[in-house]
């Protein structure tokens, strides 16, 4: 019997609107990161991120998703910044269910060709 395999599967995973407009990790965690600090602009700074190009790219994935993400509320103050909308926070919510059950289902793969 062959010893088992010490590694452990890693997928990248990508949803693609449009055929051509790219979501996955990075893109998740930036808009988890505007919900938390409530700033469009503290989260591409804390990510290393260009804000313009950012900005671009989710003007550009809400075109292609057909789903409005951010919301701006102007002024200073707890009441402004940029927030995710009900149906951004659903959307993000709704990817990671979908990527964590493919970790999920990788996992069981995995132990099922290398651990047997």
């Amino acid at each position: 019997m062959g010893r088992a395999v010490r590694g452990r599967p890693r997928i990248k995973l990508w949803v693609v609107f449009g055929g051509r407009v790219k979501f996955g990790e990075g893109r998740a965690e930036l808009l988890e990161a505007v919900e938390r600090l409530g700033s469009f602009k503290k989260a591409v700074e804390r990510m290393g991120m260009s804000y313009r190009a950012a900005w671009g790219y989710f003007r550009e994935l809400e075109r292609a998703a057909g789903v409005s993400l951010l919301e701006r509320h102007p002024g200073g103050g707890p009441a402004g910044g940029t927030r995710l909308t009900p149906a951004g926070r659903r959307f993000v919510r709704q990817y990671r269910r979908f990527s964590g059950g493919l970790e999920a289902l990788v996992e069981r793969r995995f132990q099922r060709s290398f651990r047997s």
